[in-house]
């Protein structure tokens, strides 16, 4: 049983960090033509990635619409995007959090590295507006209903990038 935090990248690691890290596998099963489960000879397991675990893209998508749905409304966070329209925004955090979690790379296609503090720079980031942007994807995760070890794995890693951005006093 790994520790929370245990597995954790840092929060403005790029792609190349699922290259490097190496989750524990996990077998997989197979479904026989007439509804038997089979499971993988031993020692053949084959590793599925946490976007996988949870769901893929399905998943990442309705965390990230559900999380812009509270920004909109949120007289802290939302003026910190200038686009009119959050669309655009939602596209690219749930892009990045896909490939972040093993999914496809077109986040690093269209964008590059992430350079999640870089991009945060020009917004004050204090200590309300980290408060606000956990308050909202607390209750866009709840909402998904992950396994309790999805759950924890991913709002250990939320809150450890949303710390991370802060960049002003207060």
């Amino acid at each position: 049983m790994s520790r929370p935090g245990e597995h954790l990248p840092p929060a403005d690691s790029g792609p190349e960090w699922c290259d490097r890290h190496t989750r524990p596998p996990v077998p997989r099963r197979g479904v026989c033509d007439d509804g038997r489960v089979t499971e993988n000879p031993r020692d053949t397991v084959q590793e599925l990635t946490f976007y996988e675990l949870v769901g893929g893209e399905e998943t990442f998508r309705r965390l990230v619409h559900r999380f812009y749905e509270g920004v909109a409304g949120d007289p802290l966070l939302r003026p910190m995007y200038p686009e009119e329209d959050l669309g655009p925004a939602e596209e690219r955090f749930a892009l990045f959090l896909i490939q972040y979690w093993g999914g496809p790379r077109t986040y690093g296609e269209q964008r590059g590295h992430p350079r999640l503090r870089m991009r945060h720079a020009p917004f004050q980031v204090d200590r309300a507006a980290h408060d606000a942007w956990l308050s909202h994807m607390r209750v866009a995760l709840d909402e998904l209903a992950l396994a309790p070890e999805h759950e924890r794995q991913l709002w250990d890693y939320l809150t450890y990038a949303a710390a991370s951005m802060v960049n002003t006093e207060g």
